[in-house]
């Protein structure tokens, strides 16, 4: 069974949960002043402005795969990856142009799919594929999670209700597959839970603070635990089980 669209939404839900994410990241990023795009963000070893050109690259990459869903041609090569560094130096106020321009081409991307091409499968730049709507979810936690990882104030308790709940159900899905030791997680919010494995200790809390540990984004301080909690892999996976590797015939 491949990962599932959040049960409480529709594609236009989804879209515009993305469109105000962007809108946040997007303010969040004019505000800076050049010394402030320069400081350390939350993430070790990069600055504030490595962190938004990021994902000003990422946002050019999730439309183009959409524009490959939608026309079922290759729309160009790949942006270049060292425009990521290029970018970072830029000053304030052009880089945050830059973000949003990104960021407003995604979103223009996403509104104006039509309904067969969501279903039609993209390859990641990892190699690994989706169906075009999986962008939205993807593209969702780039912005919700860089935004807290840009170190202004915005914390897990800031993350929408409907980006948590899907996050934990597909990192939680992805996890029970891949037999990491963790017996169960309660989320105490809405009160869900999910069973990962048959021993191992047990978690709960708040969902957002779920997510950040497993995100690597906070410490497990704040979760009540039956023991030692095992250290969260990497964070984000490819969703397991997906959709497949390009190329193997799946």
């Amino acid at each position: 069974m491949s990962p599932a669209f959040p049960s409480d939404a529709g594609l236009g839900d989804v879209i515009e949960d993305l469109a105000r994410s962007a809108g946040r990241l997007a303010s969040a990023a004019a505000g800076l002043s050049d010394a402030a795009v320069r400081a350390p963000s939350g993430l070790p070893d990069w600055t504030r402005g490595q962190v938004l050109a990021h994902v000003a690259y990422s946002a050019d990459a999730y439309t183009r795969m959409l524009e490959l869903a939608r026309t079922g041609r290759e729309p160009g090569p790949r942006a270049d990856p060292a425009r990521v560094a290029r970018d970072a130096a830029l000053p304030a106020g052009r880089l945050a142009e830059r973000l949003r321009a990104s960021l407003g081409g995604f979103t223009d991307g996403a509104r104006a799919l039509p309904a067969p091409a969501w279903e039609r499968l993209v390859t990641a730049l990892a190699g690994w594929r989706h169906p075009a709507w999986y962008l939205l979810l993807r593209g969702l936690r780039e912005l919700e999670t860089h935004h807290l990882d840009l170190g202004t104030g915005y914390g897990t308790e800031d993350w929408p209700d409907r980006y948590v709940s899907w996050a934990l159900d597909d990192t939680l899905t992805t996890l029970g597959a891949r037999r990491f030791p963790l017996a169960a997680v309660t989320d105490t919010g809405p009160d869900r839970r999910w069973t990962l494995a048959p021993e191992g200790p047990e978690v709960s809390g708040e969902g957002h603070r779920i997510l950040g540990w497993l995100t690597g984004r906070l410490p497990a301080d704040g979760l009540r635990t039956s023991c030692a909690l095992p250290a969260p892999p990497p964070w984000p996976q490819p969703p397991l089980p997906g959709w497949g590797r390009a190329g193997d015939g799946g």
